[in-house]
C-alpha cells in the first residue's frame, strides 16, 4: 500500500527537504485514521524526506506505533538544477532544463545531476522489490512521492507514463505475487479526504512544480 506525502506550505518540491504544514498533518490524520480502521498493518516505510516522515510517523501513531523505516530510494525524483523551481516558471529560466524535463527520452537526466525518468523508475523499482520481499504475505504500509508513484504505476501497468494527477494524501495498492510481479489494485484513493475539506490539489509529481 503506498501513500502519496502531504501537504507542505511550499509548491517547490524534488528533493528539498520541507515540512509538512497544518493542512498535510490533518491530511496525514484523515489518512491514518481510515488505515487504522483496515487489516493490520505489519511495517511502515518512508522517503527521508520531511514531508513523508512526518506522514508516516502520524500513521504509526494510529496503527499500533509501529517503527518508521526510513528509506532513501523512496525519495522524490532528483530535480538537478531545476530542483526547488516552480515548474510554470522553467520554460523562461532554464529553458534547456525544462526541455530536457518535458523530452520522452526516458533515459535523458536532468541538468546538474538530476535523474532520467529510467533512473527513478530503477530506484523505485528495487525498493519495492526489497519491501515486497521481505514482507510477503503481509500490508505494509510505503509513504513516498509522485514521481516515485508515477513510476510504480508504470510498472504495474506496463502502459507508459501516468498521466493523470497525482492527489497529496492519495492510497494505490500494488499486490506482489510470485518474485516480481505485481498488480495495481487501486490508485489513487482519496474518499478518505472527500468530506473533510483536506482534498487538495496533487503539485509532487505533476506538471505544476518540480
Amino acid at each position: 500500500m503506498f501513500k502519496k506525502s502531504t501537504k507542505t506550505s511550499l509548491e517547490k518540491v524534488g528533493q528539498v527537504d520541507i515540512e509538512l504544514n497544518e493542512t498535510g498533518r490533518q491530511q496525514a490524520v484523515a489518512v491514518a485514521n481510515r488505515l487504522s480502521r483496515e487489516p493490520k498493518i505489519s511495517a511502515i516505510y518512508s522517503s527521508d524526506l520531511q514531508r513523508a516522515f512526518e506522514t508516516a510517523q502520524i500513521i504509526a501513531v494510529k496503527c499500533g506505533g509501529l517503527e518508521v523505516v526510513k528509506d532513501l530510494d523512496l525519495r522524490e525524483r532528483h530535480m538537478g538544477d531545476l530542483q526547488g523551481h516552480p515548474y510554470r516558471e522553467l520554460a523562461t529560466t532554464n529553458p534547456i532544463g525544462y526541455e530536457a524535463l518535458e523530452s520522452k527520452n526516458d533515459d535523458r537526466e536532468l541538468p546538474g545531476g538530476g535523474e532520467s525518468f529510467v533512473q527513478l523508475f530503477e530506484r523505485c523499482k528495487s525498493a519495492l522489490l526489497k519491501i515486497g520481499r521481505k514482507h510477503k504475505g503481509e500490508r505494509v504500509v510505503v509513504v513516498t512521492h509522485g514521481a516515485s508513484i508515477e513510476t510504480l504505476y508504470r510498472w504495474a501497468n506496463a502502459t507508459g507514463r501516468y498521466k493523470g494527477k497525482i492527489d497529496n494524501a492519495s492510497i494505490a495498492v500494488f499486490r506482489l505475487y510470485g518474485e516480481d510481479k505485481w498488480t495495481l489494485n487501486m490508485k489513487g484513493d482519496v474518499s478518505h479526504l472527500c468530506h473533510n475539506g483536506f482534498l487538495q490539489p496533487g503539485f509532487e509529481g505533476d506538471t505544476t512544480t518540480t
